[in-house]
């Protein structure tokens, strides 16, 4: 049995990791895409071309939709989606605030359908790793996490760098430093803001967010996310007996590449992986009744809860 999977979007990510995903994929295949350049839609090599997004959710032949639009635009187009009894795989993050996602969420029940955040770093076997290292208490009392995902970029004309489109550093990468938090830790971690840093640039939108965090009353997190400094990719955590980093600059956009994770002394080495395919093979999979582990959208309202606690706080 295979998932055939319609598109809303073919920009960078659908074409250059999605779309190849879908296509190496047990499971799965590109039955459609929609978007709104035609020829671009065409150049992903699904069977079908949809003019309309809502072509594209009304098809019978697509099962479940990937949405890969803007973020002010992910809340309309997955109700739509999952009202149309549509399996939805949305694009990070789920949604502008957590009132979208628990409005996502109940459509998704109301539906009986999967909502799943394409969060793909959450399938990497490194990072699954990592949490498996902490649940098995080999770093010991777990006492901090430093996180940092920085890039420069010219982002004149782009959707990131205006709010009324769901712009800014912190929705676009503390998303991920935000879920790595919870897949270290678990669904109910419980977090206060202890400060928060902020830069807004021209267009009204946080070019840099630095936040500091308590976590279940023990463990400090500190999270950098920015549009606007050095590029730097860091995940180190520090336990009461050992210390575990990824290699330099192996953090989050680790993808196809041979990698490395170091704990204490001990060097452990990762082969290139495709996350964006094992991602597509288990959603698949799961919407096809068979074994398989996705995270829960509990996970992504947590996640959404702490980045507007985290928006919410004055710099």
């Amino acid at each position: 049995m295979t998932v055939r999977w319609g598109f809303i979007g073919a920009g960078y990510v659908a074409s250059r990791a999605m779309a190849p995903a879908v296509h190496s994929a047990r499971g799965a295949t590109l039955q459609a895409v929609a978007s709104r350049d035609p020829q671009r839609s065409a150049e992903l090599e699904p069977v079908t071309v949809h003019a309309r997004y809502e072509d594209l959710i009304d098809d019978p032949s697509v099962d479940a939709v990937y949405i890969s639009l803007t973020n002010a635009q992910h809340r309309q187009w997955v109700i739509a989606a999952l009202e149309a009894g549509k399996h939805v795989l949305c694009e990070k993050p789920l949604a502008m605030n957590a009132a979208e996602v628990r409005e996502m969420q109940d459509a998704a029940a109301r539906n009986d359908r999967l909502l799943v955040e394409a969060v793909w770093t959450r399938w990497q076997p490194r990072m699954q790793r990592m949490a498996e290292i902490v649940r098995n208490g080999n770093l010991g009392d777990l006492q901090s996490i430093d996180t940092a995902f920085t890039f420069r970029g010219d982002l004149t004309g782009n959707y990131r760098s205006l709010p009324e489109f769901g712009g800014g550093a912190l929705l676009d990468v503390g998303c991920y430093q935000v879920h790595l938090w919870l897949m270290i830790l678990g669904s109910d971690t419980r977090v206060s803001v202890t400060n928060v840093d902020r830069f807004v640039g021209a267009t009204g939108v946080d070019l840099t967010t630095e936040v500091r965090t308590m976590l279940d009353d023990r463990t400090t997190a500190h999270a950098v996310c920015s549009f606007d400094l050095e590029p730097e990719q860091k995940i180190a955590l520090t336990g009461s007996r050992a210390v575990m980093r990824t290699g330099e600059g192996e953090a989050f956009t680790f993808w196809k590449q041979p990698g490395t994770l170091h704990v204490g002394d001990v060097v452990e080495q990762f082969p290139p992986d495709d996350a964006f395919m094992s991602m597509v093979e288990s959603v698949s999979a799961t919407i096809l009744g068979e074994a398989s582990t996705i995270f829960p959208t509990a996970d992504s309202l947590r996640v959404a809860e702490i980045l507007d606690l985290v928006a919410q706080n004055p710099a």
